[in-house]
Parts: structure tokens; sequence; C-alpha cells
């Protein structure tokens, strides 16, 4: 497979909807192939697993990806890694070749030093080649253990602390636990800042919670969705804008047997135009079991996203009772449907993260990543797709050599900052 290593994820991502009228979708995906790093893989002095984001940087071919390990294993940190798209397979047995981890850096907290256990949950991340920092998101927490509010922050990419956005009030955890009485606000435990997109222009980061607050709506159940917000920064000020509603699904398949843990919710997004993205949905049930397909219990589902005509609720404390327009969805795939070669069912472990990756064969593509919670029953995972094109080939042959020579004028930009 000819791989583009050149071209700028952000470019290509406004590229596939810059001449697309309203709520069009001119694009479908198909799936290239997977590879496979085993729970347990050490790197670094470090235990290689929680992947939760993931972004990739034009101008080395490389990605980041950062560890949701709370540094109760290890310190919270982020992975520089390759991923050679040449040796990923449609096959239920992948291995890990091309998989490549080249760096491990420790997030620090402000004022210097390394998170203490329990004090920071990572999920999201995004590289700014314009500022050649690193932006993340903290999930925050609402436990017995203790309330953590939700941040979204930038560091270098040396680890080190740079500021924070504004995250307002209304997202930090406040009255019980649970977040299910009257007069509680906030983000819902485990439900908070999985994502960070980064536009392509550059000027507004967004991220959102998993699920909704706990003045919007309930979390998500397998009777009923759960009412998300969808949360702007200005990058310049660091300020927060707008904020809309993703109304997330309900859980898809029931736990079995039914009282057991399922849950839906937002885990990423990647920006592909103005107050566009396309976005994931993990749905998840214990015991849950789809007919001819490998027992997960996950099922990962991708959507583009619209905000455009959206309603911004940033004056709105509750959204309860209010009239308001939510983002609008196009599902553009459910892995659960995707077929290795001998035409076994892809087995999808934890999908959280999210970005595109370089051209092949002269697709652009889109890279997953699973969080395998550490766990010996789970996998940290690598799922390329490829963007297919509805245009004429002859129009996107020539949208491709414009974005490769974006890439190319952007690693000269970084190479004269050298």
């Amino acid at each position: 497979m000819k791989m583009q290593q050149g071209i700028s994820a952000c470019a290509l991502a406004a590229s596939l909807v810059a001449s697309s009228p309203a709520f069009a979708v001119d694009f479908s995906l198909g799936y290239l192939g997977q590879q496979i790093v085993p729970t347990g893989t050490l790197y670094g002095g470090t235990n290689v697993g929680g992947l939760s984001g993931l972004d990739y940087v034009a101008a080395s071919g490389r990605y980041v990806a950062i560890s949701d390990d709370r540094s109760g294993i290890n310190a919270a940190r982020y992975y520089d890694l390759s991923l050679d798209l040449a040796l990923f397979q449609r096959s239920a047995t992948p291995g890990m070749a091309g998989v490549i981890f080249n760096a491990v850096t420790t997030i620090q907290k402000p004022g210097g030093g390394a998170f203490a256990i329990n004090t920071v949950d990572p999920e999201g991340i995004r590289y700014n080649p314009a500022t050649q920092s690193v932006y993340w998101s903290n999930e925050g927490q609402r436990t017995g253990a203790g309330f953590q509010v939700p941040t979204v922050r930038e560091m270098t990419v040396g680890g080190a602390h740079l500021r924070d956005f504004n995250v307002p009030a209304r997202y930090n955890p406040s009255g019980t636990n649970a977040g299910l009485s009257a007069g509680d606000r906030g983000i819902y435990n485990n439900l908070a800042f999985e994502t960070m997109a980064l536009s392509s222009d550059g000027k507004t980061l967004y991220t959102a919670t998993e699920n909704a607050l706990s003045q919007d709506s309930l979390p998500a159940t397998v009777a009923n969705g759960s009412s998300a917000r969808i949360l702007s920064f200005d990058v310049a000020t660091g300020l927060s804008k707008a904020e809309y509603q993703y109304n997330v699904a309900a859980v898809v398949l029931a736990p079995n047997p039914a009282q057991l843990f399922a849950t839906n919710g937002l885990t990423d997004m990647v920006a592909i135009g103005d107050r566009q993205f396309i976005a994931i949905e993990r749905s998840f049930a214990i015991g849950a079991v789809t007919p001819g397909t490998p027992v997960t219990g996950n099922t990962i589902r991708l959507f583009h996203v619209d905000a455009r005509n959206a309603t911004d609720v940033s004056g709105m404390e509750s959204i309860v009772g209010q009239t308001v327009q939510a983002v609008t969805k196009t599902q553009l795939l459910d892995l659960s449907d995707l077929k290795n070669d001998d035409g076994s069912a892809l087995a999808l472990d934890n999908i959280e993260g999210i970005t595109f990756g370089p051209a092949v064969n002269g697709q652009a593509t889109l890279i997953l990543v699973s969080d395998n919670n550490f766990s010996g029953t789970q996998f940290t995972q690598f799922v390329a797709l490829t963007v297919n094109p509805v245009p004429e080939p002859e129009t996107w042959a020539l949208m491709l050599a414009g974005l490769a020579l974006t890439g190319a004028m952007a690693r000269r930009r970084v190479a004269r900052r050298k």
C-alpha cells in the first residue's frame, strides 16, 4: 500500500465537506485492516494500555496517544508511536507488526511534577501544528472518594503544563455521588470529557461529555439515550464559546443477565469542517451477544455530526424544558458489519479514539484505537478505515494533490522553527 505521509489531517478533514451542501455526507467508510497490541506490553518502563485518544501528526508521520491511567499503574502519560498501515490486516489474529512506540512522556500537573494517584483521568488528545503544543482533556470524577472538576488543558510536547481552558462551572459536579437526585449538577462519574477535537482552521477547540450533565438528563440505558453537550473554546483566549446538545443513543444491546452494567457514550470526535465532526458512539453491555459475532459486548458506530443549525445552549444552565435544536447525526458505519478476509466478524474492543491518518493509495484514512482498561480479557486495538469519496475520481485526485502540498508547506514551517 502506497502511503502519502505529508497530508495535513486538518486540511484533509476540511476538504471532506468543503464543497458539500448542508447536511450532505459525500463519503463512506471501508475496512482497511487492524493490528492488536496485547495487554501487558511494556514500553519505556510503562504498561502500554488505556489508550483513549489518538492524533496524527502530519509533519512527522507519527501519532500521539494518551493513556487514561490515573497515575495508578504508571504516571499519567502520552505516547509517541508509529503505525505502518501497509502491515495492517483484515484478520482475526493480525499481530502488532508496524505498531512501534517511539517515546513516552509524563503529563505534568500545574506547577510541575507528575500527577499523584487518582488525581487525574486523561482521555482526549490533539496536537496543534501551529503552536507545536498538545491539548488534552481530563474527565474529572464524581465518587464517594471525592469530586474532581473536568478540565481541558494545553501542555508542551515535553508534558509541561501551559494553561487551562475556561470550563464553565455548570460542568463541575455537586450534590450526591450518583448525580441522580434533585438539585444535583455537573458531570456524571466516568461520563464526562472523553473527547478532544480541533477545528480545521485551528481556531476552535472542542470537547464533549460522554453523557449528559446531571441537570440535563439521565445517563444512557437500554431504555433511553442521554443529552450530552459539545463544548467549544476559543484557542487564542482559552474562553468557552458555544455549546450544543448531542443526543447519545440508548444502549444498543441489552446486558445478560439484564441487571448487569451497560452504557453508551460519545467517546471521541474529529473535526471535518465548520462545526462538523465524525464521532464515535461506543455501546457496551456485559454479556451482550450478537448472533454471528465475537462476544465482546461492544457495539461501535461512527456518525457524521453537524452542529451548524444546532441551538447554542451555552446560556442554559439546564436544557430541561427548553426549546433546543440538537446537532444532527447521520450514521456512517456500524463496525459490527465489518468482516475479515476469511469472512469472520471483526471483534471490537473498547474503541475510544479517532484521528485522520495518511492517505493510502490515494484514499484518506481514519484510525481508531481502543482502551483496553489494562484488562487481560481486553486488547489495545488499532483499526484503519478508508474514506471513500462520492465525488468524481478526478476531483478527488486534485484535492489530494492540494492536500499533499499543504502538508509539505506545514513541514517546511516546522523545519524553520527548529
